[in-house]
């Protein structure tokens, strides 16, 4: 039975972390069932075999990806010697997907798969928002990040600004690059809360990255 379990978790796995990839080129709502089958080379069939409908695809595949997010924060976080290099580490994490991804994605989340869209409230506002005040206190206690900063209120300010990138009327998909706007909100942020010291640091490595 665990065997079972393991393999079903698996095919359910592979279909979802697959269907994500396509969401992310296509968007959620241009791809349709027939799509996911033609890019996984499966027949709708087998693909209804794990999954009921689409929704529960789109549903597994968030809840896949969050999981690989917070396992690369996590990574970052221990890794990082210091607060500033934890963020631009997991945004170079990240890089690859912001290249790539569908701006219309978190409309199409938001519009049609409304438990998809609970899900990723539910991790942004409570464990998203929970490492970016651990990693301001972090800051603060390297002296990086300005000792008067009010934790609960920059940290909001933060999460609010993860999907403005993605807002379409503010930032035109023709006009803008969305890697690029993710990058400068991040630059923008962490330049506002350091400490000259961070500064110099937040300087330095961006001087190491372009070098790269």
């Amino acid at each position: 039975m665990k065997m079972e379990t393991t393999v079903q978790l698996s095919v359910k796995d592979k279909i979802a972390t697959e269907a994500f990839k396509l969401f992310c080129r296509r968007g959620i709502k241009g791809s349709s069932m027939d799509d996911i089958a033609q890019h996984l080379s499966m027949s709708k069939k087998t693909i209804y075999k794990w999954f009921s409908n689409k929704d529960e695809i789109v549903y597994w595949a968030i809840n896949s990806y969050l999981s690989s997010v917070d396992a690369d924060c996590e990574r970052c976080r221990q890794e990082a010697p210091n607060a500033i290099e934890e963020l631009f580490s997991i945004m170079k994490t990240t890089r690859q997907v912001f290249a790539s991804i569908h701006p219309g994605i978190f409309f199409d989340l938001q519009k049609y798969h409304a438990n998809a869209w609970q899900k990723w409230q539910e991790y942004k506002n409570h464990d998203f928002l929970h490492r970016i005040k651990d990693n301001l206190r972090r800051g603060i206690s390297e002296g990086l990040f300005r000792q008067d900063l009010d934790v609960e209120v920059i940290a909001r300010l933060r999460l609010a600004q993860i999907e403005v990138p993605f807002d379409e009327t503010l930032f035109p998909r023709f006009q803008f690059e969305l890697l690029h706007v993710q990058t400068a909100s991040l630059e923008y942020f962490m330049l506002g809360i350091a400490t000259l010291k961070g500064h110099k640091m937040i300087n330095d490595y961006k001087q190491i990255t372009e070098e790269e």
